[in-house]
């Protein structure tokens, strides 16, 4: 096993260890988190039917449905697969409140936004926004169903707290199919960077943060990346390997005399990554707790983007990390940002890293919350248990974070608000002699900063990116 994630296994392993005296008073303080959240169901019922659903998303039942909670409650299966598919409740003011918990709890300044596609395999056809689409789980084409999800990452812990079902073209269109399937009138089809920029238009004012970050789904589209600008967000986005550049640091090409010199052709990320010198990259540890250092490599230059047969109009920041595998060989993680020139290598990685948070926190919760257990096909159905999923991950992931603080109280644990962590950020840059073109810079000042248009003819300067 590759030691990054052998340091990785042993802190979760460690993690997983829990005092026996933490499990004091669990089920109250569990009855207490769900009361902000059942309060706006409309009746006694709703409020009981959600209360067992989310201890049968935390129990240690094989198969975490609506069939299976209800015999584990012992009772009949109708009503709750009823309330969890068929009843009329709003899942958005429940929505609402986590995200203001995790706010209120997490939130810090320089937090990033995480936003992450994730599909669900599903046979037949019926089932709501199912049909053959990729599949990331799978990694190939498949009949699925794909959430788009929007992760919060600080240094104090990170969480998942809003979730979008895309619905394709194609179940957009038919109205039989959306009958069926109880699609509401007024949804209509949005791609999947609209349903993300719906969430970010929701929440950002309320989490605090200084980034947005994701995989290549988001960093591939121009359009994406200029809507994040004219909202005045700071991104960091991965792009694919075949992604062509424009070096805006690279010597302008000789001519012969009298002609106007030429500007640095377009090239593949992966191409102008293998023509660097050993010497350009650096080494920044990235420590993700007590186990560590783990090192990764980076290299950062301005370019000028072609993506999707778009040329951008704004120098963006190219910068590539890499990790050896246990083979020798390098992995490579390409990512465009808006971020001024002057950031420090150490803050992309920080941010870099925080991607993989949110992917631990999808794992987390489709392993001990049943995210992907549901056997729902309607649109409510789907965003109930999605919902109900999202609460009972936030529940242990307080309770987590809880066991992690040794003050002890009566009960013999702490309480939640209490522990906040001390774990810091921890990303160093190696190499404090060499060049690099980074400076510290302050957040709030490069949140919202105006793009340099490339069709100055002037060199961009630290100041104006």
């Amino acid at each position: 096993m590759e030691r990054r994630f052998r340091t990785r296994l042993d802190e979760l392993v460690n993690d997983a260890a829990v005092r026996p005296c933490l499990l004091k008073g669990m089920m109250p303080r569990l009855e207490s988190f769900l009361q902000p959240f059942v309060d706006p169901l409309r009746s006694p019922e709703q409020q009981t039917n959600a209360r067992q659903y989310v201890q049968g998303l935390l129990s240690e039942l094989d198969s975490k449905d609506a069939e299976s909670i209800a015999y584990l409650f012992d009772r009949e299966r109708q009503g709750m697969q009823k309330f969890l598919g068929q009843a009329e409740w709003n899942h958005r003011p429940i929505m609402t409140t986590l995200v203001q918990q995790v706010a209120k709890e997490l939130g810090e300044q320089d937090g990033v936004l995480v936003f992450d596609p994730s599909a669900f395999a599903k046979k037949g056809t019926e089932s709501v926004g199912v049909q053959r689409q990729w599949c990331g789980r799978l990694g190939k084409v498949e009949n699925c169903q794909v959430g788009i999800y929007l992760g919060y990452v600080s240094s104090r812990e990170h969480a998942l707290v809003d979730c979008r079902l895309f619905l394709p073209r194609e179940w957009a269109k038919g109205k039989k199919r959306r009958a069926k399937a109880g699609v509401p009138k007024e949804v209509r089809f949005q791609t999947r960077h609209e349903l993300m920029l719906e969430m970010l238009d929701e929440h950002g004012s309320v989490l605090p943060h200084s980034w947005i970050t994701g995989d290549d789904e988001l960093g591939r589209s121009s359009w994406f990346r200029q809507e994040l600008r004219q909202r005045g967000e700071r991104y960091l986005l991965a792009v694919p390997s075949n992604t062509k550049v424009r070096d805006l640091r690279a010597p302008e090409l000789s001519v012969t005399p009298g002609q106007r010199p030429r500007k640095a052709p377009f090239q593949r990320v992966a191409s102008w990554c293998a023509a660097l010198p050993e010497e350009a990259w650096k080494e920044i540890d990235v420590r993700a707790g007590e186990k560590g250092p783990l090192v990764v490599q980076a290299v950062w230059t301005l370019v000028q983007a072609r993506l999707e047969g778009k040329v951008s109009d704004v120098p963006e920041s190219l910068v590539v990390f890499r990790e050896k595998q246990g083979d020798g060989t390098w992995k490579h993680d390409y990512m465009l940002s808006n971020a001024w020139v002057t950031t420090p290598l150490a803050e992309f990685a920080r941010v870099f890293k925080a991607e993989h948070r949110v992917e631990e926190c999808l794992q987390r919760a489709k392993s001990e919350a049943g995210l992907a257990d549901y056997q729902v096909r309607t649109w409510e159905g789907w965003h109930h248990h999605q919902t109900l999923a999202l609460l009972a991950t936030w529940f242990l992931t307080r309770e987590a974070r809880r066991g992690k603080n040794t003050d002890p109280r009566a009960d013999g644990a702490a309480g939640a608000k209490d522990d906040w962590p001390v774990a810091e950020w921890d990303v160093e840059l190696r190499l404090p002699g060499a060049y690099s073109p980074q400076d510290e810079s302050p957040f709030a000042a490069q949140r919202g900063s105006a793009a340099l248009s490339l069709a100055s003819p002037q060199t961009p300067a630290p100041a104006a990116v």
